[in-house]
């Protein structure tokens, strides 16, 4: 395919043409734990910034909201809205910043014939205002078809109809086709174009449209300011990170549920392993307490990811496209916002468990355990990104578990075993950064010098009371480096967060690369599923 685009004559300028336009999609995902007018502040923050006072935010919200009927709704939360209310908080939402052309996907899908003309009747309105309203729409009924100023009407990529509405019924008699008296002539001519009625008669309608029906440029009588000054990105991270903080503390089932999880799984671990971190008798057995913590904060930071970011991925998509603000403010964002929370939590069942196992109270060594479990978290938490960034939500609940098993088992594969292992494995071992959270929670416990353990005074024996012991029987007869381990987890860490910005970006705009990659999934998709 080829071609050009014009706008009113003139070749199409791609920057200035998305300032001076939207674009509605069909479905109606609104950000999530906000009410109707927290969304629009918010939104009206990040387009407008710093240009405009408070009050006249205010303003101009108000005036929206009342324009598309949704006053009402002011104090509700956005989950709580019906469909045809989401659908025109959507369109206000993208009316704060005045585009003088909309284009939107279907508006009419999914809603009830009443809220279908309630949107139709917005969408009029708007247009009445000096607006170009463009939008794509599927089977309308005889009283929402008469509603548009001008229709176009295509079949296998040709045009068989471009005109009023009301001159359909006139054209199709001019072609020499009698619309029968108790037909939808909008009903009527999708059939004709599906050729229902013969591909003679297609034939006829786009020879006529092509010779006697000219394509017609429509200019606005009213003129828009487009203000081109940009948000400054520190107001976008500062208005997203208060959004996102609003949400959070909103979502209260979200944070029960995890405080109960945390709970719980620290009695059960605590109970597993008690005081055994001090005890002679028991110490081999601690190694399976660091391995226990090392798998905790691999899953608890990851599930929660792969099962909520498909669906904010979509709504930034949808934001991003409608320059509100750059991926990169987004992306630090919840970068920032999510490190509190995974620390909190952390110190939160660690503390639990470090004093039901008996673990050593010296500072150095909780600090290093402690912090080597924040960076374990912190990875976990990135590998969820970047699976969920690329995958919907049940593939990546599918995706994100399988990945983990081959990292447990790379990371255990020569403990116990003393001997030397081949090149292969060795790179296979390390490149878990399982391997070197182990290693570094097993340094904090046993390395520096730490004395022997005690030993009951019921056993006879304890062979495993020295660290060095310990060390021996795992296999690592010569010691790890925690320093050299800990900077790996950074490295790893940090690899993580580039790749996952990475395929936010490839989400927004894909490169050709990325682009081939989807349609052979989306062909062996369709493939499957017939």
């Amino acid at each position: 395919m080829g071609g050009s685009i014009s706008i009113n004559g003139q070749l199409r300028d791609m920057n200035k043409f998305k300032n001076m336009s939207c674009y509605i999609m069909q479905e109606n995902f609104t950000q999530p734990n906000l009410t109707v007018l927290e969304t629009m502040s918010f939104a009206a923050d990040l387009k407008i910034g710093r240009r405009k006072s408070k009050s006249q935010k205010r303003a101009i919200i108000d005036e929206i909201l009342s324009t598309l009927r949704l006053t009402g709704t002011l104090h509700t939360i956005t989950d709580q809205l019906s469909g045809g209310e989401k659908k025109r908080l959507i369109i206000a939402l993208e009316l704060i910043n005045n585009p003088p052309v909309i284009f939107l996907d279907e508006p009419t899908t999914g809603l009830d014939h009443v809220a279908s003309m309630q949107c139709i009747n917005v969408l009029k309105r708007l247009a009445r205002f000096g607006r170009t309203v463009v939008c794509s729409v599927h089977t309308p009924s005889a009283n929402a078809f008469q509603k548009f100023d001008h229709v176009y009407v295509i079949t296998n990529g040709q045009c068989i109809y471009r005109d009023s509405a009301s001159n359909v019924v006139p054209f199709l008699r001019n072609v020499g086709i009698e619309c029968p008296i108790h037909y939808d002539p909008a009903d009527f001519i999708i059939e004709l174009s599906a050729g229902d009625y013969g591909f003679d008669v297609v034939e006829r309608m786009v020879t006529y449209v092509n010779t006697k029906l000219p394509l017609s440029i429509f200019q606005s009588k009213s003129q828009f300011d487009i203000d081109k000054e940009k948000v400054a990105w520190i107001d976008q991270f500062s208005t997203l990170m208060k959004r996102m903080i609003v949400q959070l503390y909103r979502n209260r089932s979200y944070i029960y549920l995890k405080i109960s999880l945390h709970l719980f799984l620290g009695i059960i671990v605590g109970n597993l392993y008690f005081n055994m971190g001090n005890d002679g008798s028991k110490a081999i057995f601690n190694f399976g307490f660091c391995f226990a913590c090392v798998i905790f904060f691999m899953y608890m930071p990851l599930m929660p990811v792969l099962l909520q970011f498909p669906l904010e991925v979509q709504l930034m998509k949808r934001e991003h496209f409608n320059r509100w603000y750059h991926l990169s403010a987004y992306f630090w964002a919840f970068t920032v916002v999510n490190i509190p929370l995974q620390i909190i939590f952390a110190v939160f069942w660690l503390s639990m468990v470090y004093f039901i196992t008996g673990q050593p109270l010296e500072l150095h060594r909780s600090a290093k355990f402690f912090g080597t479990c924040f960076v374990c978290a912190f990875i976990a938490e990135s590998i969820g990104h970047n699976i969920a960034s690329v995958f919907n939500v049940m593939n990546s609940l599918f995706i994100g578990p399988v990945l983990c098993c081959p990292l447990l088992l790379f990371a255990t594969q020569d403990f116990g075993d003393p001997n030397p292992q081949p090149l292969i494995r060795t790179i296979l071992i390390y490149s878990s950064y399982i391997r070197y959270g182990l290693e570094c929670l097993l340094m904090a416990m046993y390395d520096y010098d730490r004395p022997r353990l005690p030993c009951p005074k019921e056993e006879i024996y304890c062979h495993f009371s020295s660290p060095k012991e310990i060390m021996k029987a795992i296999g690592a007869n010569s010691q790890p480096n925690f320093w050299l381990d800990i900077f790996a987890l950074f490295i790893i860490l940090f690899i993580l967060k580039g790749l996952s910005y990475y395929l936010l970006r490839q989400k927004v705009q894909p490169n050709k690369a990325f682009q081939t990659l989807y349609k052979i999934g989306k062909m062996l998709n369709n493939h499957f599923n017939m």
